[in-house]
């Protein structure tokens, strides 16, 4: 299963380890077009806050389709990249979780772990993630609603 859409995809990790390396090869095999930040790009700050925001921060203005947020667990990716209106980040560690996430979440921001995502897990995961669009199912659109009106509440 590979991507049948080119996507802007706006790519964030704090380090340059594990998956980290790999992972804007991978998407740009599939034909995405990367916006890249962190250990990722040259003048980017590193840490984990800075880079996951800056990657979310893509998808909020339009200047990215989605993104994906990496740390060492992905925890502080994905807790960072949701603190953006309009973003729902989604903590991923296989396609199952992946495709539901999409699914029934309508997640824009797929963060991963640097320290436990595999390799040949990364490859399944994106699979996973770029054919899943979101349910059509009207209590799964409701529920993106009820997470949009929480949001503005907030605000």
């Amino acid at each position: 299963m590979r991507d049948t859409r080119e996507m802007r995809i706006s790519v964030a990790a704090d380090e340059l380890t594990g998956i980290a390396v790999i992972l804007p090869v991978e998407l740009g095999e599939r034909g995405h077009q990367l916006r890249l930040h962190g250990a990722l790009a040259d003048a980017d700050e590193l840490d984990w806050v800075h880079s996951s925001v800056a990657a979310a921060r893509d998808v909020v203005e339009g200047a990215a389709d989605q993104a994906i947020v990496c740390c060492w667990t992905g925890t502080g990716a994905a807790i960072a990249a949701n603190k953006l209106r309009g973003v729902r980040a989604a903590l991923c560690a296989d396609a199952v979780t992946a495709s539901g996430a999409r699914r029934w979440n309508d997640a824009n921001v797929l963060a991963l772990s640097l320290r436990s995502t595999a390799q040949a897990e990364l490859a399944e995961i994106l699979d996973a993630w770029f054919a899943t669009g979101p349910s059509e199912e009207a209590d799964d659109r409701a529920s993106i609603a009820h997470l949009a009106e929480l949001e503005a509440e907030v605000s």
